[in-house]
């Protein structure tokens, strides 16, 4: 309903050059989440490795780790939205809105290399115990990096769903646990004031695997973005949209990809074998307008158009088909 509504109160068009700007509008709204997110996170930042210097603290130092490639994240999925707004050419006839799954792979391997990195510090500090000073500035550099990285994954997965952007969804995820490992620095601290020289490195290992929870999550978001996968429930609504068109008999196979934050579709319609070649165009015409309109984030549909003899089922599968 909000879409009809909408589209009934929206001037819009299906012109080419229109689908460009709306995607450039919300690559410039993808940008402002990410340079915001990037000086709220390298704020925090600062003051966690200010704190770690001061205390020594090794639980403090992977939390800071982590936040910095939280933070640095932000540089790739930049390069992908500044990228991704070129036009298509001629060589790349889909435009460049795949860049984006390339900045998620990057965000992928930093989740990796900062795991790698808090899982080292805290087993040398294991291996070889220190006393950790200034507690009191500890758990509060915690707190104050746990209300960074939640309003930063707030921010983040809220502006990612909004726009369909998968990289942008998960690296509101990774803040989100990132917040979590900042109050596990507090148990850390509570340890050490109390004469447990293990508890700092052994909640710096902690957070090592709540770091690898992010990246099994990340890694597989990423890998269904390149796989062209896609929410079932979006093809269902793709399917009965298709099937409200006046003059569509049936459907045949449904496809959608994602190509950067915007859908594409490919879809199979059964129309009545009398139709002339200018009335089954037509009728390809209105398929495609009600599939932009009823699938969020699609911008474009191809549709093709098929018949079946006299008397054969139109919820058969297609054997054949003809571009209209």
């Amino acid at each position: 309903m909000r879409h009809q509504v909408a589209h009934m109160v929206t001037p819009h068009s299906h012109e080419a050059m229109d689908k460009i700007d709306s995607a450039m509008e919300t690559s410039r709204e993808g940008m402002r989440t990410l340079w915001l997110s990037l000086g709220i996170l390298g704020t925090t930042t600062i003051i966690q490795a200010l704190v770690v210097a001061l205390s020594g603290s090794v639980a403090l130092l992977g939390d800071t780790i982590h936040n910095a490639a939280d933070a640095l994240t932000a540089l790739p999925l930049g390069i992908a939205f500044w990228v991704g707004r070129r036009a298509a050419n001629r060589r790349y006839t889909y435009g460049y809105g795949r860049a984006e799954d390339l900045a998620g792979i990057a965000i992928v391997l930093t989740i990796a290399a900062s795991s790698a990195l808090a899982a080292y510090t805290a087993v040398d500090r294991l291996l070889n115990p220190r006393d950790v000073s200034h507690l009191w500035a500890v758990a509060i550099a915690a707190v104050v990096g746990f209300i960074g990285n939640e309003w930063v994954a707030r921010y983040r997965i809220t502006t990612g769903r909004r726009i369909g952007s998968a990289a942008l969804v998960a690296d509101g995820l990774h803040a989100r646990t990132d917040g979590f490992t900042s109050l596990a620095v507090l148990l850390g601290a509570g340890g050490a004031a109390i004469g447990w020289r293990w508890a700092d490195p052994v909640v710096g290992l902690l957070i090592t695997v709540a770091i690898v929870m992010v990246l099994k999550g990340a890694a597989r978001e990423v890998y269904r973005r390149l796989m062209d996968s896609v929410d079932p429930a979006l093809v269902d609504t793709a399917e009965a949209a298709l099937r409200e068109v006046d003059g569509v008999l049936g459907t045949g196979q449904v496809r959608l990809r994602w190509i950067g934050h915007a859908l594409r579709a490919e879809a199979d319609i059964i129309v009545d074998p009398h139709l002339t070649v200018v009335q089954a165009h037509a009728l390809a015409v209105s398929a495609e307008h009600a599939l932009i309109h009823a699938v969020p984030r699609l911008t474009a549909a191809t549709v093709h158009t098929d018949h079946l003899p006299h008397g054969a089922d139109p919820h058969a599968p297609l054997t054949h088909h003809a571009d209209l």
